[in-house]
């Protein structure tokens, strides 16, 4: 309510810190002000009660000889003391201080006869008296109260005793303090002049990061999400709300992306299944056509006809039964269902079938299972020549050592390996890759299908991140070497079980190796149409690896050929044997 009725809400926020400032700057230095004055003001106050109390014995001892003396014969000009007898009753006033143009002030005192309320040997204040006008204007220190103490005298010689008051003006008190607030309040004004310049500046210097925010967030809404707000230290809170602000952008720029790589997926998708729906459509359109367009002729003939067209209609229902599996089976792997990864999954034993399945229908094939270790060592990266020092002369950088670990194929028992994951999704990944070299590989080239256990340096979900490229497979092995390293901290290595599946067919050519996990793709389309292929095998196997965190990634085999390197992290890893990493 009080925001609304000062009008906050349209003031900025600059204009605000800054009046703020000014306002407690103002109190902070009044309330110093109000305090020194008093201290001042009390101070004077007490020095002028010590010069009446070392008077008043001087007063109290001489009172009849200034009783009877002449004023004008005193020096003592700045006091005032009048002498009262015992009932109150003024007897002389020997001592008047008057102003420079000849006006007479005296404090307030009770009048002949009467008694003043204040005590004896007290100093009390009291108001001033004009007594005499001058010739001038009484000035404010001219009207300035009294410090006045009551006393009494006692004349043993002449047997008499009264009343004295001594009195001393405030006019210096009043003077002292009215020249430290006429400072104060210059120095409060010269105070708030500079305080509102230094700041407004360092005001405006500490809020221009959220301007320049303003600006940012102006350019985000009007569709640039790649603007991010200027850096600051993290310890302050405009360097925190900054980062925090950037992280979250590249979130949404994430999302954004990955929305609209999502997007362009699923036309390409619907596009490519599209297409490819259309031959065998147009097969079964066309042979039912043509099994109409012999329909005069001779029931022989028109039989031997329908006969071949029920033929390519059961060819090409069969393909689009297998193209529309493969698509709901990507379907529902990626929108996060169709894998089930609580089964206990023996890898020796899937590979195993799998090598029995190749071999059933290729017998003359040579097949040969094994286990997969790696070999540790390490390779020199050669001095370079880094930037120009001040000297001119070019740093030259020692060479840097780069661990490496290179597989060996070991012909002979796999390994157990067991791993929480979905038993039929895994083998429908090594069924496709065992498909495609009976399809794709001549009967009698041999391969080589190995299963090994290791330790790698890299977290799973980098893994899942992986893309299938030849880097991938750099990375892995240099993660596999870094895992060797005395001085890895255990936390970051888990285990990876690793399968590879070699041949020694025509393989593919180094551009087509990355392109082979991508849906519909195939190298030669004639070709997987003639032996049954789809396009989609390969896109359901990565699928199904990075549903299980891992990665795939293909290569050109040693000798000619394709291979198929799929890493697999596994929590709790079971096994016949120790790790198999040895040193070079």
């Amino acid at each position: 309510m009080l925001r609304k009725a000062l009008h906050l809400d349209s003031i900025s926020l600059s204009t605000q810190l800054i009046c703020l400032l000014l306002f407690l700057l103002s109190v902070g230095l009044s309330a110093a002000g109000v305090a020194t004055r008093q201290m001042v003001w009390g101070y004077m106050l007490e020095r002028t009660d010590q010069q009446l109390e070392r008077q008043a014995s001087l007063v109290i001892s001489s009172v009849s000889q200034l009783s009877s003396s002449d004023p004008a014969n005193h020096a003592l000009t700045e006091y005032f003391l009048q002498i009262r007898d015992g009932s109150n009753k003024i007897i002389s006033t020997p001592l008047s201080p008057s102003t420079h143009d000849g006006a007479v002030i005296w404090p307030s005192l009770p009048a002949s006869g009467s008694s003043a309320s204040f005590g004896f040997g007290q100093p009390v204040t009291v108001s001033a008296q004009l007594i005499k006008r001058g010739s001038g204007t009484l000035s404010v220190q001219d009207a300035a109260s009294w410090r006045v103490i009551k006393l009494k005298w006692v004349d043993t010689e002449n047997d008499t005793s009264g009343i004295a008051y001594l009195g001393l003006s405030l006019a210096d008190a009043l003077d002292t303090s009215s020249a430290i607030s006429r400072y104060f309040i210059l120095v409060v004004f010269a105070i708030l002049i500079i305080a509102m310049g230094l700041g407004t500046a360092v005001i405006s210097r500490t809020l221009q990061p959220l301007k320049k925010i303003e600006k940012t967030a102006a350019a985000i809404a009007a569709g640039d999400l790649s603007q991010r707000v200027p850096s600051a230290p993290v310890s302050t809170e405009i360097g925190s709300l900054s980062a925090s602000l950037n992280t979250m952008l590249s979130r949404i720029e994430e999302s954004f992306q990955e929305e609209e790589r999502t997007n362009a997926k699923m036309k390409q998708f619907v596009s490519d299944a599209s297409h490819e729906l259309r031959t065998p459509l147009a097969v079964i359109h066309g042979n039912a056509e043509l099994y109409h367009m012999h329909a005069g002729l001779p029931v022989e003939e028109r039989i031997e006809v329908a006969e071949k067209s029920l033929d390519n209609i059961e060819r090409s229902a069969s393909r689009m039964t297998l193209l529309v599996e493969d698509l709901l089976s990507l379907a529902r792997m990626d929108e996060g269902r169709g894998v089930d990864r609580n089964q206990q999954v023996r890898l020796d034993e899937l590979l195993l079938d799998s090598a029995e399945d190749l071999h059933a229908l290729d017998p003359s094939r040579h097949i040969r299972v094994g286990e997969l270790t790696y070999k540790m060592g390490g390779r020199m990266l050669p001095a370079q020549t880094g930037n120009e020092q001040a000297s001119g002369k070019k740093k030259k950088q020692a060479p840097v050592y780069i661990p490496t670990a290179e597989p060996q194929f070991s012909e002979g028992k796999l390994s157990e390996i067991t791993l929480r994951g979905d038993s039929q999704r895994l083998r429908q990944v090594i069924t496709n890759i065992v498909g495609n070299i009976h399809r794709y590989t001549p009967s009698d080239s041999p391969v080589e299908i190995a299963l090994g256990h290791v330790s790698a340096q890299i977290e799973p979900q980098v893994v899942k991140k992986l893309q299938p490229q030849a880097s991938t497979t750099q990375q892995m092995e240099y993660a596999i070497a870094m895992a060797t390293n005395p001085q890895a901290d255990p936390a970051s290595i888990h285990p990876y079980a690793v399968i590879r599946i070699s041949d020694h067919g025509p393989g593919v050519s180094e551009d087509s190796l990355s392109k082979l996990y991508e849906r519909f793709y195939t190298a030669d389309a004639s070709r997987a149409r003639e032996r049954g292929g789809t396009g989609l095998g390969m896109a359901i196997a990565l699928s199904v690896v990075k549903a299980h965190s891992g990665a795939i990634v293909a290569s050109t085999t040693d000798g000619g050929g394709l291979t198929h390197t799929i890493y697999l992290p596994t929590q709790e890893m079971s096994s016949s044997g120790n790790l198999n990493t040895h040193e070079a």
